[in-house]
């Protein structure tokens, strides 16, 4: 197994700081099935100000959700996506530092993820 880096490449951790949600693709739980890891940051009061205003604002100090989607591989790209999903794990990561060690504790290394765009990600 591959041994997690812990750093997060400039423009994945620059996305995170400012709201933007990663996603990496994982081992599914068996033939048939995708998994998909996602961060998705905490939007603030702060974030919506910004975002009328017309901008996005940075946030070191972010909360995080992750969760861990596991589907079944042939409903991923019709709007039938939840049905046969199950949602393996779920956390809560309060900052970057938290962040890393839940991902570490799940075996993820931040090279792992990528914008939703360039995933199958469904949601």
């Amino acid at each position: 197994m591959k041994t997690p880096s812990r750093q997060w490449p400039t423009d994945k951790v620059t996305a995170l700081r400012l709201g933007q949600r990663l996603v990496a693709e994982v081992r599914a739980s068996g033939p048939g099935r995708r998994a998909l890891v996602e961060i998705r940051p905490d939007v603030t009061e702060a974030d919506t100000e910004a975002r009328d205003q017309g901008w996005k604002r940075a946030d070191q100090a972010r909360t995080f959700t992750l969760r861990h989607w596991d589907y079944d591989a042939d409903r991923l790209d019709g709007f039938d996506y939840d049905l046969g999903a199950v949602l393996v794990k779920a956390a809560t990561a309060t900052g970057e530092p938290e962040l890393a060690a839940i991902l570490e504790t799940w075996h993820l290394d931040p090279d792992q993820f990528v914008y939703p765009w360039q995933t199958d990600d469904p949601a």
